[in-house]
């Protein structure tokens, strides 16, 4: 059991509101959470297991303002709901069986991996258009919750990312369309992961529900800022945590 100390809390809050201000303003949050809980001491399945339970409050508040603007195709989120939920169950069943040592050589390659991605806007392709409710655009939302919502119950950074390129590349969607049908899959990915997690007590509570209060706290002041320059601060950020997450997992 893990035995929670003043200075974890120290350490996850302030980087989760920061994790949370970050993605309000230009995306990428999940590349400082992930760290934080790492960098206050927990283990890497635990790391994992209760960084869901912050980002799936993240999420739920996303999803919930998509719906409330009519931009979620609910036709074409439920077929991405199911796959999304079988995808990620295997995602999170072949975490719990793999040694803290192989988990961490895995992070050493997917966070880097995530960051490009996240950080490369110049993948996105925005052609404005809205989801098409065509066979092509089922089968790549269904292939892209299953596989994507695999990654993200096994690991989970970068997922909103590599599910809006899904859309925006192969399905042609706009990407305010995109980000709609991703927030429906990377809510859906996380709840699943989490209940599996809980259910093999891996998720530390009260931990995880501090963060996630200041988490939901720096998306809350993010979005409310008109910053034009705010993006400018998220790559050099992203990129300091994660030298410095290098650090430690090659000194651990």
């Amino acid at each position: 059991m893990i035995q929670l100390t003043p200075k974890m809390f120290l350490i996850v809050c302030p980087m989760l509101f920061l994790a949370g201000f970050v993605d309000a303003i230009g995306g990428g949050g999940g590349l400082i959470s992930l760290p934080a809980y790492l960098f206050a001491g927990l283990p890497i399945h635990s790391t994992i297991a209760t960084n869901k339970l912050s980002s799936t409050c993240g999420t739920s508040l996303a999803t919930g303002r998509f719906i409330r603007h009519g931009l979620v195709d609910f036709k074409l989120a439920v077929p991405s709901v199911i796959c999304a939920i079988a995808g990620s169950s295997l995602g999170a069943q072949i975490s719990l069986h793999m040694s803290d040592r192989v988990m961490k050589n895995v992070l050493l390659i997917a966070l880097p991996v995530a960051a490009f991605f996240v950080l490369n806007k110049n993948l996105f392709q925005d052609s404005g258009r809205a989801a098409k409710e065509d066979l092509r655009t089922y089968v790549v939302a269904s292939i892209a919750a299953f596989v994507i919502g695999m990654y993200d119950g096994f690991y989970g950074p970068g997922t909103g990312t590599f599910l809006i390129i899904a859309f925006t590349v192969f399905a042609k969607m706009g990407l305010t369309s995109a980000n709609a049908q991703a927030k429906v899959i990377n809510l859906t990915t996380n709840v699943t992961s989490l209940v599996i997690f809980l259910l093999h007590g891996q998720v530390v509570i009260p931990l995880g529900i501090a963060a996630a209060a200041c988490n939901m706290a720096g998306n809350y002041i993010g979005a409310g800022l008109a910053m034009e320059k705010g993006s400018k601060i998220v790559r050099p950020v992203i990129l300091i945590v994660l030298a410095l997450l290098l650090i430690k997992v090659v000194t651990s």
